[in-house]
């Protein structure tokens, strides 16, 4: 500390309280200044307004997110499929969040898009990516023997406070402690938090075909406050309103940062103007998705829609083709000529155009279209000369596509897998994406809620006289705390 004289450091602080003080809460410490004498020099100010509020002092954490987005072809999960997911989700390289977005889990038939929801497939999709993502790393795959996973539409509630905090003081590595104010006596974790799988289901949403999965490593869980976790759909498919075509949507905090995530089917053709079918698409998921308010909310605000979020993921069969000849489309593809062939991709055009994703990003394509494939475990695009029998003739196009949206989210990967379980390719990205973590600004001070009940319980709480006696005694226990670390300084 630059001031020598710690009487004049504690007395501008004991102006400071005192002034922030002349209200009906003593504990009230809304304003900044009340443009007294000492705004000139507030150094001390500062340190103290922040120590006592917290939301000024932020510092920011990244996070690994894992995208990745499917078309299935209406094929059910089977076990041969773990090595396909295993070489899809790339597990060794784990992220700390896994978003799975999916369409046709069921075929497109008049039963599945008009009758009741089956969760069936959605619950075997969950099993098995919870298998492919805890068995990697050795941990067992407790959860469908414990607790069945819930399937077309889950999500996490989140865990209280006090258990968040008991559970993480039992983590080893001290610094996973960043960002986190326990404040509860240590304790060792509850059975919940003990062995068991090391990703755990956020939210699951299932509409016809199309699937969303949100998974994220149990140990931020110990460590964030994750809260508001919420899901929405969208149809908008057979006469607007249908669920064969449409998105699912999962909203989430993650302390002082909101994601949204949305997995898109929409509406095929390659016909001069489908297109346009597909920015409405998009226009009716931004205009219909919400995620309202409940009795069951935290005090914190969550946003409302979709771009009312700090970060935006939007995948899935967008179903964008390649306004281009089928024959020059091939002949760029044998050469991997991408940079080429990008220049006739309809979502690259209506995005320039304005007509639809305008100030929306997306990773540079660096690999073949992932569709149409002449069919399962076949490497050729259907259709082309010579024409086989009995095959749809299809321009092949990049129709899987991931996109974001908002500040602080970095593109690290963005790549195709190989699988030929469908006519699709799987396609993934994987971010690094920051989150706003409040903290103090001086480690030696704690949150005010810990020093103020611990001087005034609240039952005390009321008369002016023991709002006096708990303003002096936490005014007098600072002011002894910044005259002691003033004579240390001095000596130093």
């Amino acid at each position: 500390m630059d001031d020598k004289n710690p009487k004049s450091s504690s007395g501008r602080f004991r102006n400071w309280f005192t002034r922030k003080h002349k209200q009906p809460d003593p504990y009230h410490l809304d304003d900044r200044s009340d443009g007294g004498e000492d705004e000139g020099d507030d150094f001390m100010e500062d340190v103290y307004v922040c120590s006592f509020e917290m939301d000024p002092c932020t510092s920011t954490n990244e996070l690994r997110i894992f995208v990745g987005t499917w078309n299935v072809a209406g094929r059910s999960p089977v076990g041969s499929l773990a090595v396909d997911l295993d070489e899809w989700l790339k597990p060794q390289d784990a992220a700390d969040i896994y978003v799975l977005g999916f369409q046709e889990i069921v075929p497109l038939k008049t039963r599945t898009v008009i009758g009741a929801e089956d969760p069936t497939e959605a619950t075997n999709w969950n099993m098995l990516i919870g298998k492919t993502l805890n068995e990697n790393f050795g941990c067992p795959w407790l959860t469908p023997m414990l607790n069945p996973i819930p399937s077309d539409n889950y999500h996490y509630v989140k865990i209280p406070a006090s258990e968040r905090r008991a559970s993480f003081s039992g983590v080893s590595d001290a610094t996973r402690m960043r960002g986190i104010r326990s404040r509860t006596p240590r304790q060792q974790p509850t059975l919940a938090w003990v062995g068991g799988s090391k990703y755990k289901l956020m939210a699951s949403k299932k509409m016809v075909g199309v699937f969303i999965s949100v998974w994220m490593k149990k140990e931020l869980l110990r460590k964030y406050c994750v809260s508001n976790v919420k899901v929405s759909s969208v149809a908008c498919g057979i006469m607007g309103y249908l669920g064969n075509k449409g998105s699912v949507s999962v909203s989430m905090s993650i302390e002082g940062t909101s994601f949204c995530f949305i997995a898109a089917h929409l509406a095929s053709g390659e016909k001069t103007g489908d297109e346009r079918r597909r920015n409405y698409q998009v226009s009716e998921i931004f205009r219909r998705t919400s995620f309202p308010r409940s009795a069951k909310d935290d005090d914190n605000p969550h946003p409302l829609t979709i771009l009312g979020h700090d970060r935006i993921f939007w995948f899935g069969d967008l179903n964008y083709r390649l306004d281009l000849g089928d024959n020059s489309a091939r002949n760029l593809i044998k050469k991997q000529d991408w940079k080429a062939l990008q220049e006739f991709d309809q979502l690259r055009r209506e995005q320039e155009d304005g007509g639809v994703f305008q100030g929306w990003r997306e990773g540079n394509i660096e690999f073949a279209p992932t569709y149409k494939y002449s069919s399962s475990n076949c490497n050729r695009y259907s259709g082309g000369l010579p024409n086989r029998s009995g095959e749809k003739q299809r321009t092949p196009a990049w129709c899987d596509r991931i996109l974001w949206y908002g500040k602080g989210v970095k593109l690290l990967s963005y790549f195709r897998s190989e699988s030929k379980f469908s006519d699709h390719r799987p396609v993934s990205a994987l971010f690094s994406t920051q989150i706003e973590v409040m903290k103090s600004a001086n480690p030696r001070f704690v949150d005010k809620d810990t020093i103020v009940p611990n001087i005034m319980p609240p039952e005390q709480i009321g008369t002016s006289r023991n709002d006096e006696e708990g303003k002096s005694t936490l005014l007098s226990l600072i002011v002894k705390d910044t005259e002691a670390s003033s004579t240390h300084m001095q000596k130093l």
